[in-house]
């Protein structure tokens, strides 16, 4: 598994977009501009874009509620959170035409897009972009909802432009999590070798996880300040987690 930055892109001052830094699901990010796509709308197309990525990025503030559905685990070179939606490449068992499955948690890095933060160069910030290669987004017509309103935010845009703000602040605390599981040498790299019933056999590897006795042999010191931050319960949350690998294997 490779994650990609869940968060963000880079911008320059002329509003064009680094591709290489293009998070996963977006093709074509543009700076929101009230002048430039004031006729522009958005519809509502279901997740069907989430179809083919059988993992994505969480952040700790949905812990709780995604291991009731998936394994979380950790990949990539900031061990990146990322909840496994999959054992096939290419496969989201939890994606059904442009719906996603009844009664799983919908990840909050699916159900934001096609909005995104992307940091600018100069000054140092974040800016609201909207995926113009999204099939939700449309250059004009009367269907959907309006990005702007008069030469404002409509109230779609302003909700975007709050969420992405608070996913970017959990992304940023994530990070911070992550970064300790590392400092203390916790995570360990993890294989699966996946047997389905009808005899298709697979793997699933690049991922790490928690390692259960370091994480029982923590210094007090780190307990009683993972406690204040309330890291220790994220780490529950994963390890308990990984028994929903099993699920994964149902059709």
């Amino acid at each position: 598994m490779t994650p990609q930055n869940p968060e963000t892109g880079t911008v320059a001052s002329n509003g064009a977009t680094e591709a290489n830094a293009w998070p996963l699901f977006y093709r074509e990010p543009r700076v929101l501009s009230s002048v430039e796509h004031a006729q522009w709308r958005v519809r509502p197309t279901g997740v069907g874009f989430a179809a083919a990525s059988n993992s994505v990025p969480v952040v700790v503030g949905e812990f709780a509620a995604a291991a009731r559905s998936y394994p979380l685990v950790f990949a990539g070179p900031d061990n990146t959170p990322l909840a496994v939606l999959g054992v096939e490449a290419g496969r989201n068992r939890f994606v059904n035409g442009d719906a996603w499955t009844d009664g799983a948690y919908v990840p909050a890095y699916v159900r934001r897009y096609p909005f995104v933060f992307v940091q600018t160069r100069d000054p140092e910030g974040y800016v609201l972009a909207i995926d113009a290669g999204s099939d939700a987004v449309i250059p004009s017509g009367e269907e959907g909802s309006p990005l702007f309103e008069n030469g404002e935010p409509s109230e779609l845009t302003r909700q975007a432009l709050q969420f992405c703000d608070t996913f970017t602040r959990e992304d940023q605390a994530t990070r911070t999590f992550a970064a300790a599981l590392a400092e203390q040498g916790l995570l360990i790299e993890r294989s699966a070798n996946i047997a389905f019933a009808d005899g298709r056999r697979t793997s699933v590897d690049g991922f790490q996880v928690v390692d259960g006795e370091k994480f029982a042999a923590l210094p007090d010191a780190v307990v009683v300040d993972w406690h204040r931050k309330g890291w220790l319960a994220l780490v529950h949350f994963h390890l308990a987690s990984l028994g929903r690998f099993n699920d994964l294997l149902t059709p």
